[in-house]
């Protein structure tokens, strides 16, 4: 592998037997290089292939200009974060989530915090990309001796369900607000006693799954279950208003709805709950 271009004495650009370019780090990679000359591989630490970056020239910038301990801090919470909860990340978090770490410690220098908004939502309906965002906060702690705001878990955590969803930082903040909202009004209607629990986590697993399709528009496919649906209208009738009362909530807020599958659903889960309490 053969250097295309000497971006600073930390990282170098390349490509691929494919073409592909790369982007490769390491400490003192392209200290004293030059184009045509070959990549020492005994310094590489880091290779970014940038096939399929929406922002190549950004991310290059961004590496340039700095330290490589951040870059470090990002993969390795990446690499963490793949290996922990076994999923698939855009690679544009390597550009986010390094600008982002970047930033959170130079506010935190200036003495400059803030509260993410949607810290409890995040702690709720994504408690495995916030528990990474802990880890997040422990590593970068360890590595830099500044100990971000426990706000920030929630933020890098953010970044993750981002490059997981492969959507934008504003498209997922909208469906974690209407999620919040969406469950608000089924805990009303179900009115859990007082000092009494129920199990969370179908609901919660519903409800990103139903946001994640409203907000994608994907159609959902499937045959209609037409002796369901007349049961449930006729049996569950007051649960199946509860759900079409949010339907018309989304409609008016999002403009988006529920499809008659959807609604169905929901409402055989939250009769599911009701009946915990009815024993």
């Amino acid at each position: 592998m053969r250097i295309e271009k000497v971006i600073n004495n930390n990282i170098i650009s390349a490509r691929d037997n494919q073409g592909v370019e790369l982007v490769v780090m390491g400490r003192g990679i392209g200290f004293g290089k030059k184009p045509g000359n070959e990549i020492a591989e005994g310094k590489i630490e880091k290779v970014f292939r940038l096939e399929n970056m929406d922002d190549k020239e950004q991310f290059k910038e961004l590496l340039a200009s700095l330290p490589i301990e951040y870059i470090r801090l990002s993969t390795d919470i990446i690499a963490y974060a793949r290996d922990s909860l076994e999923i698939k990340l855009n690679q544009n978090v390597y550009l986010t989530l390094t600008d982002h770490i970047s930033y959170a410690l130079e506010r935190h220098r200036k003495g400059l915090n803030f509260n993410n908004v949607l810290y409890d939502e995040v702690k709720l309906f994504y408690p495995l990309e916030y528990s990474v965002g802990r880890y997040a906060l422990e590593l970068i702690e360890e590595r830099t001796a500044c100990r971000l705001e426990e706000d920030e878990s929630a933020s890098i955590a953010l970044h993750l369900i981002n490059a997981e969803l492969n959507s934008a930082m504003g498209t997922t903040f909208f469906m974690i607000k209407m999620m919040r909202e969406m469950m608000e009004i089924i805990e009303r209607d179900i009115r859990i006693p007082e000092g009494r629990n129920y199990p969370r986590d179908r609901l919660i697993s519903d409800l990103k799954q139903l946001a994640n399709r409203l907000v994608s528009e994907e159609p959902i496919r499937g045959r209609r279950d037409e002796k369901l649906y007349r049961f449930v209208e006729e049996n569950y009738r007051q649960e199946y208003e509860a759900i079409n009362g949010i339907n018309h909530y989304i409609e008016k807020e999002y403009q988006c709805r529920m499809t008659e599958e959807e609604m169905i659903y929901l409402t055989l889960n939250i009769k599911r709950v009701k009946d915990l309490y009815s024993r």
